[in-house]
């Protein structure tokens, strides 16, 4: 399919939130299990990364883990599932600290279990490998952009800042929850502690290689009531 070796890549998917926003529609499981047309958006989310090769999935889990690893306990696929339990919140970036032993590839991939953005992920990875970049952030053009990571561009698509979930009024770059990371991105989170990519880890690597891949690809989150009723049309 290409000449990236994606198989090799590790997959790190973060399901450990409460979805509590979304517990007037769903409220008997993780939210990345809320049911689309009678599948598990996790299931989609996972099926649209392995089109592109991937095979080692590892899934951050926290709130009801027990649900989500019965779940995939013996699914029959020729992918791997791995499951990082929290025992306690640990935030996005502690979430990927705690998963620290079951991620073996210098460079892997990390997404936001609750949303699916349909860009090739192989021209992410070129992306990132053409700037030799220790880090690199999906980014969408947006109109509101309150509840995402608002995300400033220099020359060469550098991220130069990065302001979690702040209201501007205005069209800006966005955060899509996608994110590909040097492994030495573990030196720069506390273990065992409650951290945040967006809140306490971006700000930090401003001034690192740090490069934003700007797409218009489709972008659905089924973070409230109102966006998971969309993606349950979208992706009918």
């Amino acid at each position: 399919m290409n000449s990236i070796e994606t198989e090799s890549i590790d997959v790190v998917l973060l399901c450990g939130g409460k979805g509590e926003r979304l517990k007037s529609a769903v409220n008997d499981r993780p939210k990345v299990l809320a049911e689309i047309n009678g599948r598990a958006f996790l299931d989609i989310l996972i099926d649209y990364i392995a089109n592109f090769g991937f095979k080692h999935f590892i899934l951050c889990t926290g709130y009801k883990s027990d649900l989500i690893k019965s779940y995939y306990k013996d699914k029959l696929r020729n992918l791997r599932i791995s499951f990082s339990q929290e025992l306690k919140p640990l935030g996005t970036a502690g979430a990927i600290k705690n998963a620290k032993s079951l991620i073996k590839s210098p460079t892997f991939l990390v997404l936001n279990g609750d949303s699916l953005c349909k860009l090739d992920l192989v021209e992410f990875i070129k992306f990132h490998i053409e700037r030799k970049a220790l880090f690199s952030a999906v980014l969408l053009k947006s109109e509101q952009a309150a509840d995402y990571g608002i995300v400033s561009i220099g020359d060469s698509d550098r991220i130069l800042k990065f302001d979690e979930k702040v209201d501007t009024g205005e069209g800006c770059f966005i955060s899509a929850g996608i994110y590909l990371f040097d492994n030495r991105i573990f030196s720069m989170i506390p273990s065992d502690k409650n951290f945040s990519l967006e809140r306490q880890l971006f700000p930090k690597i401003t001034k690192s290689d740090f490069y934003g891949y700007k797409t218009d690809a489709d972008f659905i989150d089924i973070g409230t009531p109102e966006r998971y009723r969309q993606a349950q049309k979208i992706l009918k």
